[in-house]
This record gives structure tokens, sequence and C-alpha cells, in this order.
């Protein structure tokens, strides 16, 4: 009996160690992504002069701009650059939000319909109604 108890309090510790390494890769990752992420929005700003506009289901990406622009080449760093002005703040929109808020209610209680056994064709409808009202206020 002892030897089934060390075998599950080793293979226990195993399984925390692999999910303490796992935490750690996963929150490196998310970092390195982000960092990528800030990267290419600095340059998309820097060449075009536009904010990038993250998708929908992020509802928030800020980071702290450079307080100098990196110099691509040696000319860039001869000649002054007149400093343009930063673009306003995208705010997101109200109507936009409260559409994805009634989407994500709807599609809860779809797959709680699903779950439950129950007919799903309302709940269907309604996610397609609101999906095509996003789509729809995305465009404009």
């Amino acid at each position: 009996m002892p030897d089934v108890i060390n075998e599950y309090q080793k293979w226990k510790q195993q399984g925390e160690d692999l999910r303490v390494q796992a935490k750690h890769a996963m929150e490196t990752r998310f970092r390195d992504l982000l960092s990528e992420a800030v990267h290419i929005a600095e340059e998309y700003r820097t060449d075009f002069g536009a904010a990038l506009k993250p998708p929908p289901a992020v509802t928030a990406f800020r980071y702290k701009a450079s307080a100098r622009p990196k110099a691509k080449n040696a000319a860039a760093k001869a000649k002054p650059a007149a400093p343009k002005p930063e673009p306003p703040a995208v705010k997101p929109n109200p109507k936009v939000a409260g559409l994805q808020k009634r989407l994500a209610t709807a599609k809860k209680k779809l797959d709680d319909a699903k779950a439950g056994g129950a007919t799903t064709r309302p709940y269907e409808d309604k996610v397609y109604e609101i999906e095509d009202e996003l789509r729809l206020a995305l465009q404009a």
C-alpha cells in the first residue's frame, strides 16, 4: 500500500511541476505576442499616421508610445521631422459594445438551450440577427 501512495505523490508532484512550467510558458508567450503587437502598432502609426484598430473581441489595447520614434536610416536621422499630431484616441462605439454584450448573452442562452435539450431555433435566429446588426454597425 505505501508503494501506491508514494507513486501517487510522485505523479501528483510531476503534474504540479508540469502545470507550473505550462503556466510560465503561457505567460511568456503572451508577453511576447503583446510586445510584437505593440511593435507592429507603433510601426503602423509611424508609417501610416493612424492607429490600428483591434478586433471587436478586444475591448482595450493600450501601450505607452516611445518618447522618441526610432529612425529607420541615416537619412531619417539627418533631417528633423516635423512633429505629427497624435490621432485622437478611438473611443469604442457604445452601440457596438451593446451589441457585443447582447450577442454574448444570446450565445449563452443558445448554449444553455442546447445543453438542456430545448428548442434552439429561436436562439439561433436571435444570434444571427445580432451578428448581422453588429456587422452593419462595424461597417458604418
